[in-house]
């Protein structure tokens, strides 16, 4: 997850007012938000890693979609949005996506 505009890829910096990871079976949270963290303009726009994992491609891609959906960054713009619509879209979901999916869906 970065702290961008999730349509021009601008870096959002600012504070962020509320955070609230993701959790359950299968999910890992990296990230070193917390509410009143001041992101600064200077650095990679990284803000977190969400790890998802299951038995199966189906089961991971459930988990994940349901810890995007229990993020709650505020303060910010993220990228989540995009991540949101990747992990539901039926291509991504399906596999085998060629490198220039993202560069597709960005178009769509």
């Amino acid at each position: 997850i970065n702290a961008e505009d999730p349509k021009s890829f601008l870096p959002s910096p600012g504070k962020v007012t509320t955070f609230h990871p993701p959790g359950g079976p299968g999910i890992r949270v990296d990230s070193h938000l917390y509410d009143g963290y001041t992101v600064p303009p200077f650095y990679d726009s990284l803000i977190g890693k969400i790890i998802s994992y299951g038995e199966n491609r189906q089961v991971a891609l459930a988990r994940m979609r349901q810890a995007l959906e229990e993020l709650v960054v505020e303060g910010i713009r993220t990228n989540a949005p995009l991540h949101r619509d990747l992990v539901r879209d039926r291509a991504f979901a399906a596999g085998g996506v060629s490198i220039h999916y993202l560069e597709s869906k960005l178009e769509e």
